[in-house]
């Protein structure tokens, strides 16, 4: 299953999740899911790439050239180009070339599918734990 494969759930006009595969709150994700998924958290799982897709989705116009990425840190150009490869590998931002210089921006599809996939639909009570009253 490719990145753009991954279960989209839109919300309808109550706020409830909606779509053809449901969330991982509501039913097991097949194997197929599970790596998808596992890949764009790992990606998520690095503090520079979280500061990053952070840095990226925050900025103005949507989008930011990689020479004012690269100083936000104290890691080498080729680091952070690194982590902006992985990001841009699991499907979280996007990249384009403008003279020697390359912009990146956020996709939302992405980051609207993992909330979708991790919002538990509405109205569903809270699990309980084993031994606590309901």
């Amino acid at each position: 299953m490719s990145k753009q494969e991954l279960p989209v759930v839109e919300p309808d006009a109550d706020g409830v999740t909606a779509g053809c595969c449901p969330g991982l709150l509501s039913a097991p994700l097949d194997q197929e899911q599970a790596v998808e998924l596992a890949r764009v958290f790992k990606a998520l799982g690095d503090p520079v790439r979280l500061r990053l897709l952070s840095i990226i989705a925050s900025r103005a116009g949507g989008e930011v050239c990689v020479c004012d990425l690269t100083p936000a840190f104290d890691l080498s150009q080729p680091t952070i180009s690194h982590h902006l490869k992985l990001l841009r590998e699991a499907g979280l931002i996007d990249s384009e070339r403008r003279g020697t210089w390359v912009y990146y921006r956020l996709l939302p599809e992405m980051t609207d599918r993992l909330a979708g996939i991790l919002t538990r639909p509405a109205g569903q009570p809270l699990p309980t734990r084993p031994g606590t009253a309901a």
